[in-house]
């Protein structure tokens, strides 16, 4: 497909630069399962939007502070560097993209501390790159979390400065696997009273993890989705995690995914019969319509960016129009769009 066909008018004092407080009144667009049915809600009704047996599918992946500022040294001149860490590669490994790339070669080093320096090894498009550091293992995530900043959106990053706010805001309540470099955004409207109403509603709830690369913020320059080349992001869903899904859907449940890293992890992991395996390993999946899902029924998910990979994602479970038809909806209503913005949960079609 055409990426000009995922394109649509946003205006741009609807980018959320803070979030809902608190998390769970922030407003969601329902998609009901009819053709172009809208109801505008609050993610605190999301217990009553659902049923006893669905099961809701988390990723409870960790933000780290994974943008570096360091200096590229030759002899007497010193340059400095932005360092985005976006995957890890080893031990003593990231890939990451740099900013200028180009004036730094191959075989360098970066230095960003008195403890922490890394040597340029691998030079790709688009400033990716693979560093090695001068330390592994614990001791490089120790001192990454030492050095490192918040990567928060360039959207939002463009528009104004990180503050200590951000060190809550830009992390779930259930983050436990450190290694994203971006958060799942849609996971930032839980809160403990959310959770305990989904609980006490009969839904189920499984906690899976994908590690959110810095690709997710690329844009696609291709002309048609057939050329775009999705990064890579490393994932699992245990044996247990598999088989709790498993359960609730041969009980009649519906699978819910919690955002669309969950969705995608979740659809690589399941097979052509619909049966969720344990899994782990990096997928570079890129959903577009014409996509057959075999797992998930329901996405929660925030409002993306024109012509994005997400925003082709979601009209994979409806179509383009009808997305279009519920993002004209949000716009008129201003509704709060990207990381820090409103929620959207989407029935795909045969999934009442």
């Amino acid at each position: 497909m055409r990426v000009d066909d995922f394109d649509f008018e946003l205006p741009e004092e609807l980018i959320a630069l803070r979030p809902m407080r608190p998390r769970d009144a922030a407003r969601m667009l329902v998609v009901g399962p009819a053709r172009m049915a809208l109801s505008d809600r609050i993610v605190r009704d999301l217990p009553s939007l659902l049923m006893p047996g669905d099961v809701l599918v988390f990723n409870d992946t960790k933000v780290i502070p994974a943008r570096l500022y360091g200096e590229r040294r030759r002899g007497a001149a010193v340059a400095r560097v932005e360092t985005m860490l976006h995957k890890r590669e080893g031990d003593a490994r990231w890939r990451a993209f740099l900013r200028p790339a180009k004036k730094v070669e191959i075989g360098e080093q970066l230095v960003y501390a008195p403890d922490l320096s890394a040597r340029l090894i691998e030079k790709g498009e688009g400033g990716e790159c693979v560093l090695e550091f001068s330390q592994v293992g614990a001791m490089l995530d120790a001192a990454i979390a030492r050095t490192g900043e918040m990567p928060l959106p360039p959207y939002i990053g463009r528009k104004r400065a990180l503050d200590d706010d951000d060190l809550s805001d830009y992390q779930t309540m259930y983050a436990a696997e450190s290694g994203a470099v971006a958060a799942p955004t849609a996971g930032l409207h839980f809160t403990p009273e959310l959770m305990a109403a989904i609980e006490a509603r009969g839904i189920k709830t499984v906690r899976t993890t994908l590690h959110v690369g810095a690709g997710t913020f690329l844009p696609v320059t291709a002309d048609d989705t057939e050329d775009h080349r999705m990064h890579a992001e490393l994932g699992e869903i245990t044996t247990g995690e598999a088989n709790a899904i498993n359960a609730a859907r041969d009980a009649g449940g519906r699978i819910v995914c919690v955002g669309t890293t969950s969705a995608r992890l979740l659809e690589t992991a399941t097979d052509e019969n619909g049966v969720v395996r344990a899994w782990h390993g990096e997928t570079d999946i890129f959903i577009t319509p014409g996509y057959r899902f075999r797992a998930v029924d329901i996405l929660m998910t925030n409002f993306h960016l024109p012509r994005s990979t997400l925003f082709m994602l979601i009209s994979s479970l409806r179509d383009v129009d009808e997305m279009k038809h519920a993002y004209a909806h949000a716009i008129s209503e201003a509704y709060r769009f990207y990381s820090y913005g409103d929620a959207c949960l989407i029935f795909r079609r045969d999934a009442a």
